[in-house]
């Protein structure tokens, strides 16, 4: 057995969302397994993030840019390929939630989530295949959720977006099939990340994102599922490796669900 089969020595990833959360833990395990990382943020904050794993011995460079304006994305491809000559792995990871019913949401919030979730997958997936193509294939991977399979209260455009993306990952994975590129979608359960503690305020749950009693009762909360505990950033990056190295070469198309059993 080759032993090696989870380097990716010699690739380079592309990971939207890239400063925080899952998007951060992914930039560190890609890099950490010898890829040259691209990390992607609309936050310049995530400058400091790059900059730490650079001290760490890791090649990673950040880039701003918004997923939902083509121009910046077309850009962004476009520098990244000038830095790194290719486009191996690409993880569309960015995204946003509204937990709102139909009735209650803004238009303006329903183009948020969706801009960033759904157009920002399509924008990113648009410039990259042909770069990937280019090079003899690749595996893209984006982030679904447990929402994206079954229905979820109170977070109507979320779980379009996720829904949407998770069909949208078949349809690539069958268009793009005999370019030798792979694309799957990776479907979160809670996660302990930013936009989940977040989510606890605007469902009025918890009354800010600090460290609080009250916090780590939502987070216990949210740990009510077969396996007994939150998720952590680190296990979905776990399979976001799997399925951006060798070790699933002959898997697309697939909805890989990383929830503790929450949706078994």
């Amino acid at each position: 057995m080759d032993t090696n089969i989870l380097s990716l020595l010699g690739k380079t990833a592309v990971v939207t969302g890239g400063g925080s959360g899952i998007g951060l833990a992914t930039c560190s395990l890609l890099a950490s397994h010898g890829a040259r990382v691209a990390m992607l943020d609309v936050n310049s904050k995530a400058q400091d993030e790059a900059d730490k794993l650079k001290k760490a011995g890791y090649e990673v460079k950040f880039y701003k840019c918004n997923v939902t304006d083509i121009a910046e994305v077309k850009s962004t491809v476009d520098k990244v390929v000038s830095d790194f000559s290719k486009i191996d792995i690409l993880f569309n990871n960015a995204g946003v939630t509204v937990r709102k019913t139909v009735v209650d949401l803004e238009e303006n919030e329903w183009d948020f989530v969706l801009g960033v979730g759904l157009k920002g997958t399509f924008l990113m997936s648009k410039f990259v295949i042909p770069v990937m193509a280019k090079s003899g294939g690749g595996s893209i991977i984006n982030t679904g959720s447990g929402w994206g399979l079954k229905g979820g209260d109170s977070a109507a455009a979320y779980c379009a977006v996720k829904g949407g993306i998770v069909n949208l990952t078949r349809a690539m994975a069958i268009d793009h099939g005999h370019q030798n590129i792979r694309v799957n979608s990776v479907n979160p359960g809670d996660t302990d990340t930013a936009m989940l503690r977040d989510e606890g305020v605007q469902m009025g749950t918890v009354k800010t994102n600090s460290e609080s009693k009250e916090m780590t009762d939502y987070l216990n909360d949210c740990a009510t599922r077969p396996l007994n505990r939150i998720g952590m950033p680190v296990d979905i990056a776990n399979a976001v490796l799997f399925l951006a190295s060798d070790l699933s070469s002959w898997v697309t198309g697939a909805a890989i669900v990383v929830d503790g059993g929450g949706i078994a």
